[in-house]
């Protein structure tokens, strides 16, 4: 029986670490099909020894999502690799440390500039690079952490992360007439390189200790990574601008 990904041709960025959602992403995406490329930044040599744990060899790209030139030439280089795109995950986010660990009230303008450009802005800029590659349609999936609440340490994150929700829906909207659908993962806390940018990052996991329905693992990234492979194949085929949360159930209920 053929993979819910067959035949379909998938950027991937993000992937880090052999923890990250997006490393999990990309294993279960080859496992069901996918012919997958890989973006890294600052460091693709990173990205290419941890792409050696995959199930098959990837190319890696450099991609710096708030440099113009990367993303002017982003097509070409992709299309020489894959010929086309059926698929775009957006795992990417950055905040300068002062935009993080309870400074909310004192970050600077220029520290939150930088987090809603990588965070936010890019998955509008990723997306309108690979377009030129999807002129049969596709699917755009990006990864959120639940922007509804202001949760401890996230700081202006927590902003951040409710524009790339808004842009996800208006993408949505502008896209849908190219059969180009828009989602995001909400996925809970994971221990991942993220993750260990934030400080006081366990104080916000334990959350997930005492208010979580299903029992969450922080070191399994897997279920996320399902989440972001089911809204990347044909089994959402009418569902767009749409947040499915992968947190054990937490978004669900009161304290």
């Amino acid at each position: 029986m053929s993979g819910i990904l067959e035949g379909k041709r998938v950027l991937i960025t993000g992937v880090l670490m052999e923890s990250s959602i997006a490393f999990h992403t990309a294993k279960l995406a080859q496992e069901q099909g996918a012919e997958i490329i890989l973006t890294a930044f600052p460091r693709p040599t990173l990205t290419e020894r941890i792409a050696k744990k995959l199930p098959k060899p990837t190319k890696v790209i450099e991609l710096d999502v708030t440099n113009d030139e990367h993303l002017g030439r982003l097509a070409d280089v992709v299309g020489e690799e894959l010929g086309g795109l059926d698929g775009v995950v957006h795992s990417i986010g950055f905040a300068p440390q002062d935009a993080l660990g309870g400074n909310f009230l004192n970050t600077p303008f220029e520290s939150v500039s930088t987090a809603m450009h990588v965070s936010a802005f890019s998955l509008k800029s990723l997306t309108m690079a690979c377009l030129p590659l999807m002129q049969n349609g596709g699917s755009v999936v990006g990864l959120t952490f639940d922007a509804q609440y202001a949760w401890p340490q996230y700081d202006w994150m927590g902003p951040a992360k409710a524009a790339l929700e808004a842009t996800s829906r208006y993408m949505a909207r502008d896209l849908g007439k190219q059969n180009i659908r828009c989602n995001l993962v909400s996925a809970g806390p994971l221990a991942s390189m993220a993750a260990k940018s934030i400080p006081g990052f366990s104080e916000l996991a334990a959350v997930w200790d005492h208010r979580s329905p299903l029992e969450w693992d922080l070191k399994d990234p897997e279920p996320a990574g399902r989440g972001v492979v089911a809204l990347l194949s044909d089994w959402f085929p009418k569902t767009t601008g749409e947040i499915i949360h992968v947190d054990g159930g937490l978004h669900a209920v009161g304290a």
